[in-house]
């Protein structure tokens, strides 16, 4: 008899199949794999079929959107994103749905991001290892409420539940507001050591001005939609004052203010609990 997998890999990409066929390269053998492509012009489609995966394609750019689809697509109770220069370790995954089937209210199992050109671990992991936020009773994890989506697997229905990726942010950041609709919602989201996810950066390493423009924009629409008004204000008074003489801060504030109207008529402020934790878990940690 035919066993539906608990876990599947969603990876959304555009334009960039050499990188996507060597992640495929590394993830097989392993769950399914579904392909969401964002209008890729490079023959990435067509490759990703040729490499015997599933492929959607959405004919334009959704951004991180394209993972709502690939959840949407798949029947798995779990998902693990991937990026096109991303893949998950022998053995994480079949470790991740062990624990997501043991802990019913946890919705995200952040796993430990490796840098695959030295083997060090990502900054994010290792500020998740210090666990901040501490550690939820009968947690397998310290709790968590930012990660990257790369290393993430989470709970299908918990994820649909709250919306998934929100089409207001397109791409950057996009993983914050997700975080704090999860725990709005009551869902755990908690960090794993041993369910390893290997990361090999095709861009450059520091953020091209696009890439700066983009997260910054979000994180300050995150802000506006979730988060107290005194912190909207401040942080979007400071990209003002920023803009008048920085040309990329100018491109993110007009990006904020043609989205503020959509996102003030959705601002739903968290708990202020809610909002203490989530100023926490931003702070650096030494």
């Amino acid at each position: 008899m035919r066993t539906e997998p608990r876990v599947s890999v969603v990876i959304a990409t555009r334009d960039r199949r050499e990188s996507l066929l060597r992640t495929l390269a590394q993830l097989a053998g392993g769950p399914p794999v579904l392909v969401v492509d964002n209008g890729s012009h490079d023959g990435t489609p067509d490759a990703a079929r040729a490499a015997g995966v599933r492929v959607v394609e959405l004919g334009h750019n959704a951004g991180a959107v394209a993972r709502n689809v690939g959840v949407q697509s798949v029947r798995s109770p779990y998902v693990a994103f991937a990026d096109d220069d991303s893949w998950w370790a022998p053995g994480a995954l079949a470790r991740a749905a062990d624990l997501l089937d043991a802990h019913p209210r946890v919705a995200v199992l952040a796993g430990q991001v490796r840098l695959a050109a030295d083997g060090s671990v990502d900054h994010v992991s290792r500020k998740h290892a210090a666990a901040v936020l501490g550690t939820s009773p009968g947690g397998p994890g310290p709790d968590v409420l930012s990660w990257p989506a790369c290393g993430v697997v989470v709970r299908r229905s918990a994820f649909r539940a709250v919306g998934g990726f929100d089409p207001l942010l397109f791409f950057g950041g996009e993983e914050h507001l997700l975080a704090l609709d999860l725990a709005s919602a009551g869902w755990h989201q908690v960090y794993l050591e041993d369910v390893v996810a290997w990361h090999d950066p095709a861009g450059p390493a520091d953020p091209t001005p696009t890439r700066w423009v983009l997260q910054t924009r979000n994180d300050l629409l995150v802000d506006w939609l979730r988060r107290p008004l005194p912190v909207a204000l401040t942080g979007t008074a400071g990209l003002a004052r920023r803009a008048l003489t920085d040309p990329l801060a100018r491109r993110a504030l007009a990006g904020l203010l043609r989205r503020l109207p959509a996102a003030l008529r959705r601002r739903r402020p968290v708990p202020a609990e809610l909002e203490a934790r989530f100023r926490r878990a931003q702070q650096p940690v030494d």
